[in-house]
């Protein structure tokens, strides 16, 4: 049985890292495509799997487009998926349509998010007009958060009987025993990321990690930071992540945040565990959401967090006891809620070991392979197709829901 999942650039094929080694073990061959290049192709070496490259510009490219699809529909047809499984807005229309041209049985739209939220004019109508016919060409609606497929319900991007949220949201979970594991990158890496990064080993850190971006709340966090850093004498700003050319933040505010000798600017950095050890709190003044990665990631690492009350963040954030939520588009707002952590650092402690826990118990990887794995075997019986080879679908859901509800009690009995 074969599976294509489908994005528009390469790096978003980490929404699906370690599910194409879960899927061959249950009988099913993951093929990826997305634009070529060396992301690509690391890809398909560390995950196992074939990856084909079709150059898919993130912009409204018409023209290109129209070849992409046309790409699509042929490797579609070449290769006879069972499933085709597409991300992101432009990856999902171009997937979609190529999927139903080629006569795929099972095709499920991922929503990550609602870009539009923060677009206006005919921009955001082309988006709006992007989600819903993705929506209408999938089988299968499958959402990261509460919130969006709340927003996207109320839009009217498509019925509520055909989007759904796993487990508790997010696209992938996160390795919170392992890779994002505090305890495996103790004071030794917090002290020599500082000392490499330029950042005195005793100073307190606020941390960003995201594309710097408008959307992102560059503007708010840069207005928020100036306030904060008058202050806190000692107190440092690390940023982490790429320039975004398509939603810069106004020139004079990457320009400040740049000369400021006290700002640590790192640019694009995957290795993200030692960076994460070397904050003391991380923050993401953004817009939007989908369900922020980044904020599961600070979770694991035992960080507290502030962040903004919208779509996605209210899903990967308990206000109050895991972190801050604060409104948007508010500097001193979010300068306050900075500032409850700074003085409190037995709050700081407690937050994060709280949304470490929280982590731990509810957005395993494993669960969410599993998870995603049966909805693509309830997808293939309930249109009489046939399942995976070897595949118990009906015992093996659930006995696998009958063991989520054993830890889930037990976990609340503990506590």
């Amino acid at each position: 049985m074969k599976l294509v999942h489908i994005t528009t650039v390469p790096q978003s094929l980490r929404f699906v890292s370690g599910q194409p080694a879960f899927m061959r073990a249950h009988g099913i061959d993951t093929h990826a495509v997305s634009s070529p290049g060396e992301v690509l192709a690391e890809f398909g070496r560390s995950e196992g799997c074939p990856v084909y490259g079709v150059e898919m510009p993130r912009r409204i490219t018409p023209l290109q487009d129209v070849g992409a699809l046309r790409r699509l529909w042929r490797y579609l047809r070449r290769l006879q998926p069972q499933i085709v499984h597409a991300h992101t807005p432009k990856g999902g229309l171009l997937g979609m349509l190529a999927a139903r041209l080629a006569r795929v049985p099972i095709r499920v739209y991922h929503m990550h998010g609602l870009p539009f939220l923060t677009a206006t004019g005919l921009k955001r109508r082309l988006l709006m007009i992007t989600e819903r016919w993705s929506c209408r060409l999938a089988t299968d609606i499958l959402c990261v958060s509460p919130s969006v497929r709340a927003a996207a319900i109320s839009l009217r991007l498509c019925p509520p009987s055909k989007i759904k949220v796993l487990l508790r949201g997010s696209c992938n979970g996160v390795d919170a025993a392992q890779q994002f594991n505090p305890e495996r990158a103790g004071s030794d890496v917090r002290a020599s990321t500082r000392r490499r990064l330029g950042i005195p080993v005793d100073a307190l850190v606020i941390g960003f990690i995201g594309r710097l971006a408008k959307a992102k709340g560059l503007v708010e966090l840069e207005a928020a930071w100036r306030l904060l850093r008058e202050a806190y004498p000692t107190l440092h700003l690390m940023l982490v992540g790429p320039e975004e050319p398509n939603d810069p933040p106004p020139a004079a505010v990457l320009a400040r945040l740049r000369s400021d000798r006290r700002v640590c600017v790192v640019g694009e950095d995957w290795n993200t565990p030692p960076l994460y050890r070397a904050m003391d709190i991380l923050v993401l003044p953004t817009h939007r959401e989908g369900f922020p990665v980044v904020l599961l990631e600070a979770a694991s690492m035992a960080l507290p967090i502030v962040a903004t009350r919208v779509t996605g963040c209210q899903d990967a954030v308990q206000d109050g006891l895991t972190g801050t939520l604060v409104a948007p588009y508010a500097a001193e707002v979010l300068a306050g809620g900075v500032h409850r952590y700074l003085r409190d650092p037995l709050l700081r402690q407690r937050h994060g070991e709280a949304a470490r826990a929280w982590v731990l118990q509810d957005f395993n990887p494993k669960a969410m392979c599993r998870a995603i794995y049966e909805e693509y075997v309830q997808a293939l019986e309930s249109r009489g197709l046939d399942t995976p080879p070897g595949c118990d679908s009906h015992d093996r859901r659930w006995r696998w829901q009958d063991a989520e509800q054993l830890r889930t009690s037990k976990s609340g009995l503990e506590g």
